[in-house]
């Protein structure tokens, strides 16, 4: 492998704006047209010798023979991105894939281009040495990730169809991150080994509207924002789930000496902990519960209207724990106003929680060979991946992205300035390759 030659792969997939959008007739089919020929260009043995199965519109699904296929592996990423707010303050063009400060920037660098860039040159540089796996390794890549599409549910019923059971899967998620917890210098190699469940809801205040000169009380702007007040102000219960007493547990070595005992005996002191961390910022307490946003809103079409229908969208993220039904028990019972019609858009369940057996080990070992100053654990994903449809036909579904990444880098995820460092993406590579190097017979 060649630094420029992988470098420039990646630049040629993050040049094509391939965004996907909930609504079908506004995706730019040709885009995604565009990047599955570009990917077949960039990697012609990956698609000389894997087996290719098309899934939805443009999603691929690859399968690499290995010398035996009892116990395949899965790795997973996306090729759709976000949209680009037109007025977001980029330094340098979204979609222009331009190297600065020894970085690709460009929309996707890190969700997820990056990682299938990486995977794929991982596979390629092992065919050109004419390696076979240990066992099948299957390549999934969806195109509508981004607006939890059918894609990654029809690459798991085409796996179901042909009886593959994947020993583990790994898909995009957690990082090497550095600045990860306060008072924790050392850098985390943060495995996802469960996500929370996303649902959103719409809440809903019909009235009679009128002229604004003329107001009621109680109409359903003020309904509505009421409901959303009482929301903000009563929570779900927090609690400290297993994965994060162990992410805990493992920081402590690293941590100061003022968190390191708490961190220590984080299973015996999860109420203490628990207040802690819903004290410590948004961050840090969103670790510990079912989080509530209010996303969208919308009422009169006139300033001098009054409302005869008013609207919030609310997403939430379901912690482990939690389900559904008790989230909706939960919001019903805190708005307390039939007035508010309450509608599910949305919802999944969290995610099981995949063991820390031999296939977490695998993980965890491989990322203490590539990145040694890290430190390997696991974690609870706050969001959602195309990886919680494999859970179906998988107990041990990871989520890890092999790739540095700094807290402004994290932030810039569905945000502004997206970009992946030129040595991160090919340590990276590394990753995946020594990874599928190290799958046992």
């Amino acid at each position: 492998m060649t630094t420029d030659r992988a470098v420039a792969k990646l630049q040629a997939l993050v040049r094509i704006p391939t965004v996907s959008h909930r609504d079908r007739g506004l995706v730019d089919t040709a885009a995604f047209d565009a990047f599955v020929a570009e990917l077949a260009r960039q990697f012609p043995l990956l698609h000389e010798r894997l087996e290719l199965t098309r899934v939805d519109s443009h999603g691929l699904l690859f399968r690499w023979p290995g010398r035996r296929a009892d116990r395949p592996v899965v790795l997973m990423a996306h090729l759709d991105v976000v949209p680009v707010e037109e007025d977001a303050p980029w330094r340098h063009p979204p979609f222009g894939a331009e190297i600065h400060d020894d970085a690709v920037w460009g929309r996707g660098t890190l969700d997820d281009k990056g990682a299938l860039v990486a995977i794929c040159e991982a596979v390629e540089t092992l065919l050109e040495q004419d390696v076979t796996p240990a066992q099948d390794v299957w390549l999934s890549f969806g195109c509508t990730e981004e607006v939890s599409g059918e894609s990654a549910p029809l690459a798991v019923a085409e796996l179901e169809r042909r009886g593959v059971r994947p020993w583990f899967v790994v898909d995009e998620g957690g990082a090497i991150a550095a600045e990860a917890f306060p008072g924790v210098a050392a850098p985390l190699g943060v495995v996802g080994v469960t996500e929370k469940g996303v649902t959103s809801l719409e809440l809903r205040v019909d009235g009679r509207g009128g002229h604004a000169s003329t107001p009621a009380r109680n109409g359903p702007t003020a309904r509505l924002a009421r409901a959303i007040t009482r929301l903000d102000r009563h929570p779900m219960a927090a609690s400290v789930p297993d994965p994060t007493v162990e992410l805990l547990r493992r920081m402590a070595p690293h941590a100061s000496t003022a968190l390191r005992p708490l961190m220590a005996n984080a299973g015996r002191l999860r109420p203490l902990l628990t207040r802690v961390l819903v004290a410590a910022g948004p961050e840090p307490a969103a670790m510990t519960r079912t989080t509530f946003a209010v996303t969208t809103l919308s009422g009169s079409p006139a300033l001098n209207v009054i409302a005869s229908t008013a609207r919030a969208g609310v997403n939430i993220r379901i912690m482990v724990g939690d389900t559904v039904a008790t989230v909706l028990d939960h919001v019903r019972k805190v708005v307390d106003d039939d007035e508010v019609q309450v509608t599910v858009v949305e919802s999944s369940e969290p995610s099981p929680i995949s063991p820390r057996d031999d296939a977490f080990e695998l993980i965890e070992s491989t990322i203490a060979e590539v990145f040694p100053d890290a430190v390997p654990t696991p974690y609870v994903m706050m969001a959602a991946t195309d990886s919680r449809f494999f859970t179906r036909i998988c107990s041990r579904v990871y989520r890890f992205a092999p790739f540095r990444m700094t807290k402004a880098q994290r932030e810039s995820i569905h945000s502004y300035d997206e970009h992946l460092g030129i040595e991160a993406f090919l340590d990276g590579v590394r990753w995946y390759r020594r990874l599928i190097e190290r799958i046992p017979g």
